[in-house]
């Protein structure tokens, strides 16, 4: 299938899809869903799928855990992240499947452009495309996600090893495709 044509089914799934709620006792989407979401867009690339990390997904439930408990929305510093990407979401409760929370992150694959980062988007501001960039870094193998809830929202983090939106370096994973 077509980079376009995978593309489009992903957004059509995303406005299709039900919403999938997510009550309290309800089990959280399995790593599977995560994995899939990312992996759909590298495999559009011609990037390596990422592989599912436990370790990743601990650490991104923590830090998930502590915004929703403090009805907080930001990324944790570098020296909590110890290196690894981060990717943030949040959003009313129960409206939207793993999927679709992964698919605002594709969404800005509309802005990005090959470049070395941070001159990678269209509209001149990386941050409109950093979520879509750390998904897609070449060099990034692992990823691991994680929900919490607060009392009417739900908070994702997504973990990535080793963490994209490298300062200076050149994304651009056409380039990298053929050199595989």
């Amino acid at each position: 299938m077509s980079i376009i044509a995978r593309f489009v089914c992903l957004a059509l799934l995303m406005a299709a899809a039900p919403a999938l709620p997510q009550a309290s006792g309800e089990q959280p989407p399995h790593p599977q869903e995560w994995l899939d979401a990312h992996n759909l867009a590298r495999e559009d690339l011609g990037l390596p799928r990422l592989a599912w990390s436990e370790a990743l997904a601990r650490d991104a439930a923590g830090w998930a855990r502590h915004l929703a408990r403090n009805d907080l929305y930001e990324h944790a510093s570098p020296d909590q992240r110890r290196g690894q990407g981060e990717n943030l979401w949040r959003g009313p409760k129960g409206l939207w499947s793993a999927s679709q929370k992964v698919g605002f992150f594709l969404a800005e694959k509309r802005h990005f452009r090959p470049g070395n980062f941070p001159d990678v988007s269209r509209t001149g501001r990386w941050s409109d495309v950093a979520h879509y960039t750390q998904i897609i870094w070449p060099q990034t193998r692992e990823v691991g996600c994680a929900v919490a809830h607060s009392a009417s929202d739900e908070v994702l983090v997504c973990r990535y090893w080793p963490a994209g939106n490298v300062w200076g370096q050149r994304i651009d994973p056409r380039e990298h495709a053929l050199q595989r």
